[in-house]
């Protein structure tokens, strides 16, 4: 009895120490790769281990990554994206083809753990206990029903997600494998979360969807940012938009809500209350704060949002209206990808927690203890040479150099150069300089992408400032040499109608 008293303490002190350093339960991440120069996926994998990250969440089903992420323990959720609905909501053999080769083909042991597990551990009278929840979800789609598709998806989106369960259960693993649709909180709204409701337009829709979901014992999946609430509303307060207090709470019916993730998630069962399923369980697919790209998108705020996000999500704090619970969330991003598209706002090729390197921007604590923590950076990371790309100060015409600097930002992400960035502010001739880096970077240091005309010129010193960092990209990863390729091409035959 001794002994097995010995052992059973010995494998409780093994987990607390494990859980020590491990991010808090139920936390993932998003790991997108639209960059010119993706990290290596066996890069990345080892970076989530290192970071005790259990939990990734994809945007399709890349062979690389996947590759990489068997046999890591990594959980995965999978995804297919919105281009491809239509060609799963039009023939059910094409949603069966794809689980097929997607979702069975990497479903055995050794594999790539498509699941999310949560481990509760119980001490009583020398005994542990572990609770295993096995869940397995397959994204169809990601915000397919945003205002800005104008309804391009509207009636592909139900029978793409109806194919691919019937396509799991067909297969034989739909008892542990759902499938789920990542969408915008802009799919519902309400003046306070206890009114919550689905947009009108939507309204039949959605509910169809939820009904779906709760037979297949399927969760919602909401993408849920603060930051964007500040971005689109210039009255709205700043500090609603954290967890540290020191706005006016928002008083629905006797229940005060001091931030706004809690009063979006919290309308979202308020509109699942209203059709009928007010216990569904809610996934948060995204969830984070850009460091670039705008006034509000910057490094000291990043780092206060999610100090004060962890800190709730360790606690188990839960909503007003789901107290005291467990949230599974995913944070977005891993790394910044320069090659996003800047539509929606120049924010988005910066969501990383990440530099586009693996390097970490601020500290963080994954354990939501509060530590004053960098993440673990990315390791075997090679660089190009240490050459930066600048303007040519002693160019005799530079009546060209505006169409050349548009040239560069086009096929470059020129982002931090705009009202309210980390760049913004220099001259001419810095913003010129910036533009042929970032372009003559993207392009792998190629000897023909630093020229523009006689109007640039390579250099070994760094024209990096206090405020702008003119970066040297990674080398390229295998998977990224093609995209890269159709650039080259794309942008020499621009660059030829310039002259």
């Amino acid at each position: 009895m001794a002994r097995l008293v010995v052992v059973v303490v010995m494998a409780a002190a093994a987990m607390a120490a494990w859980w020590a350093v491990a991010a808090v339960e139920g936390l993932g991440i998003n790991w997108g790769t639209q960059a010119t120069h993706p990290l290596p996926p066996k890069a990345v994998v080892q970076l989530l281990k290192d970071n005790g990250i259990a939990k990734v969440k994809l945007f399709d089903t890349d062979f690389a990554a996947m590759s990489a992420l068997a046999g890591s323990g990594v959980e995965v959720m999978v995804a297919i994206p919105n281009k491809d609905l239509a060609t799963m909501a039009s023939d059910y053999g094409n949603a069966k083809d794809w689980v097929k080769k997607n979702v069975k083909r990497y479903d055995f042991d050794g594999g790539v753990t498509i699941k999310s597990i949560s481990i509760n551990m119980n001490m009583e009278n020398a005994r542990m206990t572990y609770i295993v929840k096995r869940r397995k979800y397959v994204a169809v789609g990601n915000e397919p029903f945003l205002k800005a598709y104008n309804g391009s998806f509207i009636n592909i989106t139900l029978p793409a997600l109806q194919n691919v369960q019937n396509a799991l259960n067909d297969a034989g693993i739909g008892d542990r494998i759902k499938a789920t649709v990542p969408l915008n909180a802009d799919v519902y709204e309400s003046t306070v979360p206890s009114a919550g409701r689905f947009r009108p337009e939507i309204a039949g829709l959605m509910t169809d969807i939820v009904k779906f979901l709760a037979k297949n014992n399927a969760p919602f999946t909401v993408n849920i940012y603060p930051f964007l609430s500040l971005y689109l509303d210039e009255h709205f307060p700043i500090n609603f938009a954290f967890f540290d207090g020191g706005s006016t709470p928002v008083n629905d019916g006797g229940i005060m809500y001091t931030n706004v993730f809690d009063a979006n998630f919290d309308t979202l069962v308020a509109a699942l209350k209203a059709v009928g399923h007010g216990d569904m369980p809610i996934i948060v697919g995204e969830v984070g704060w850009p460091t670039d790209g705008d006034k509000n998108a910057r490094v000291d705020l990043a780092q206060r949002f999610y100090a004060g996000l962890l800190k709730r999500l360790a606690a188990n704090v839960g909503t007003p209206a789901r107290p005291n619970q467990y949230i599974e969330m995913y944070l977005f991003g891993l790394v910044d990808e320069d090659m996003k598209s800047v539509a929606p706002g120049s924010f988005e090729r910066h969501w990383g927690v990440l530099r586009y390197d693996g390097q970490p921007k601020f500290a963080m604590d994954l354990t939501g203890q509060g530590r004053n923590t960098m993440l673990v950076p990315a390791k075997g990371i090679e660089y190009l040479p240490k050459t930066w790309c600048v303007i040519n100060t002693n160019a005799k015409d530079v009546s060209k150099l505006g169409d050349n600097i548009n040239f560069a930002c086009t096929y470059a992400d020129c982002t931090p150069l705009g009202f309210g960035s980390s760049c913004n502010g220099m001259d001419t001739n810095g913003n010129a300089s910036y533009a042929f880096n970032a372009y003559f970077q993207a392009q792998s240091q190629k000897e023909e992408a630093c020229n523009f005309q006689g109007l640039a010129v390579p250099t070994e010193t760094d024209p990096t400032t206090a405020q702008c960092n003119f970066t040297i990209q990674i080398k390229s990863s295998s998977a990224a040499a093609p995209v890269a390729a159709g650039v080259v091409v794309a942008a020499l035959a621009q660059l030829l109608l310039l002259w």
